[in-house]
């Protein structure tokens, strides 16, 4: 799994998805950040983060489209699945190689956070507490991705199904409104992204927050796995 690992990273940096991402991911919350923070005179930054979910939509299905669609369709997962490597480290070695990237993008909210020490006391507890969120939210939108990754050869397929499936996500709320069935409508909003990013936001730290994003993730995870399986054997 390792050496899965150190492959992907260094295929982010080594083209330019990597800092397309990182670039992309700062600009937004760089604009977000001056926006509510600094022209709204506010020391919190729970708008900051509520409004990345729509950012983190879009660049997650350009961070993860090569994982499994580039291998495929320059015919190089042959030998990536007949490896010894076990099929469940080469898929959390991808993951793994496209989270690390997902938190360095994370990682300037602690940069704004200690900015905002320097006018006022942060809520250190909120920063965190979201900080955590968010991570949780881009790990289940990662694994999601790379299960779309491996259904197709083409990357841009897999782009845009990826985002496809993020404003399917994004529009949950809308669904849950005018939906008339009242189980379908409850079993949408128990799926509803939003409302579990949403109490990390305001610091409200929920077991079953966390328990949602880990479920999808290890779900999708579980799903890709099975995708190669049926691959492999035929």
């Amino acid at each position: 799994m390792t050496a899965i690992y150190r492959r992907e990273l260094s295929g982010y940096f080594n083209s330019a998805i990597a800092y397309v991402v990182l670039a992309t991911y700062f600009f937004f919350s760089g604009l977000f950040f001056y926006s509510y923070c600094f022209k709204g005179d506010s020391t919190s930054l729970s708008y900051v983060f509520a409004n990345m979910f729509y950012i983190i939509m879009f660049i997650i299905p350009v961070l993860t489209m090569k994982t499994f669609a580039e291998e495929r369709r320059q015919k190089t997962d042959q030998a990536l699945l007949t490896s010894p490597t076990s099929l469940t480290e080469i898929v959390l070695g991808k993951f793994l190689g496209a989270l690390t990237v997902y938190a360095l993008c994370c990682a300037i909210f602690l940069l704004y956070a200690v900015v905002i020490s320097f006018f006022a006391q942060p809520q250190w507890s909120v920063v965190l507490c979201t900080l955590l969120g968010i991570f949780l939210l881009g790990a289940a939108m990662i694994a999601i991705n790379i299960f779309i990754s491996a259904l197709t050869e083409s990357m841009v397929v897999a782009a845009v199904v990826g985002m496809a499936a993020g404003l399917a996500i994004d529009t949950m709320s809308f669904f849950v409104s005018i939906i008339s069935v009242e189980w379908i409508s409850w079993a949408l909003d128990r799926i509803n992204f939003l409302n579990y990013y949403t109490n990390f936001t305001y610091g409200i730290l929920s077991i079953a927050d966390v328990v949602f994003y880990l479920s999808v993730t290890g779900l999708f995870l579980f799903f890709t796995v099975r995708v190669l399986e049926k691959r492999r054997w035929s």
